[in-house]
């Protein structure tokens, strides 16, 4: 049976992406990032000190929080306060790990990037979102810290992205609502840089086994996705990438 997508799209087509930049006012770097109906609020902070493992060693760190906002769903969530769901700390641990993939640790000095990431609203999607969305507050926040001189060269080495992929009905599908997430029966997340080299994939068959050929379908429509992703920052962040590129030639 061929999967209908609720909302019309084409098997291998992004949701709509937008992404709001200075969306608050206090954060170094802060965007409004919308996947279809997955709202994600990230923004950027800084701390001057490292973790202990890292004390004395003239390199930086970046943290990453996720959360998820009690009415973000259709269903209230409590709120997690003084202990972390596994959900929770595996997709922080993710999005810090992807954004850690992009920075030069030792041009950033002994100091942390903290990313926040608060999903408003979710409908599947969200640690993917929450990645994309984090890049493009991440770059405005070395901007700030360039112009203010705590910076003299940007520490972003490269650019990263993530998208979900899966299989319905046997097929491959990109960027899963929540209706589809729920009815997949293999679920990816993908995370690439610039290159379309692979970051990290968490992916396992929630219902049935799959084949070395399907996974490979599901990696070139992650790529597709992540390609069209990158596009999309790069159209925010374009002149903010000339000017490394430029420092970097």
């Amino acid at each position: 049976m061929v999967w209908q997508r609720p909302d019309g799209r084409k098997a291998d087509l992004l949701r709509p992406v937008t992404f709001k930049q200075g969306f608050t006012n206090f954060a170094l770097g802060s965007v409004l990032a919308k996947c279809g109906d997955t709202h994600v609020l990230c923004t950027v902070s800084l701390d001057d000190k490292v973790p202990k493992f890292l004390v004395d060693s003239g390199k930086g760190w970046l943290s990453a929080e996720y959360r998820m906002l009690p009415s973000a769903t259709q269903q209230r969530q409590p709120r997690e306060l003084l202990t972390l769901s596994g959900r929770t700390q595996e997709i922080q641990r993710l999005i810090g790990r992807s954004l850690r993939a992009v920075l030069d640790l030792e041009i950033l000095g002994e100091r942390t990037i903290i990313i926040d990431t608060d999903v408003l609203q979710a409908d599947a999607g969200t640690r993917t979102t929450a990645i994309t969305g984090s890049f493009v507050a991440l770059t405005g926040a070395i901007e700030q810290l360039l112009h203010q001189g705590v910076l003299e060269k940007s520490p972003i080495i490269g650019q990263v992205a993530a998208i979900s992929v899966g299989l319905l009905g046997g097929k491959p599908y990109l960027d899963l609502n929540y209706v589809e997430d729920v009815a997949a029966t293999v679920d990816f997340n993908v995370v690439m840089n610039q290159d379309l080299d692979i970051i990290e994939i968490q992916g396992t068959a929630e219902k049935d086994s799959f084949k070395r050929s399907q996974l490979n379908e599901l990696l070139n429509y992650a790529e597709k996705g992540i390609q069209e992703l990158l596009s999309a920052q790069q159209a925010i962040i374009k002149e903010w990438r000339k000017e490394i590129h430029e420092e970097k030639d």
